[in-house]
């Protein structure tokens, strides 16, 4: 699954966010996988866990760091991306594909940029 970024939601965290339906799907963004270097490991919430906007709900390790991962909408897993736990490099390859968790919503949200604001805010920490 590649998303076009530009239709994506995103996070002061770096998270890209799909909104689709009451599901959200989410995955670093490309700026967040270039300065984390080469992810070696990642640690995905369980399936039935329940996540709260803006909290830790994971982790991704690369060779330079570790950095955690924050639920950019509250809810419950109900999917993690199997292929990305098997092989964290593919977040490095494709972190538009290599998505991460998908959320079944009930109605929080963290604040949401659209992909202006979300340019602003990694240019202004250039």
């Amino acid at each position: 699954m590649t998303v076009d970024p530009t239709t994506l939601s995103y996070t002061a965290e770096h998270e890209w966010v799909l909104i689709e339906g009451g599901v959200a799907t989410f995955g670093i963004t490309d700026y967040a996988a270039e300065q984390l270097g080469d992810v070696v490991f990642v640690d995905l919430p369980a399936i039935d866990a329940p996540v709260v906007a803006g909290q830790v709900c994971g982790e991704i390790e690369s060779t330079k760091s570790v950095g955690e991962l924050y639920a950019p909408l509250s809810g419950r897993v109900i999917q993690v991306n199997g292929e990305v736990d098997s092989d964290p490099s593919l977040v490095n390859a494709d972190p538009y594909g290599a998505w991460l968790v998908r959320i079944e919503l009930d109605g929080e949200s963290a604040p949401l940029l659209d992909r202006a604001g979300y340019e602003a805010l990694i240019e202004g920490a250039a």
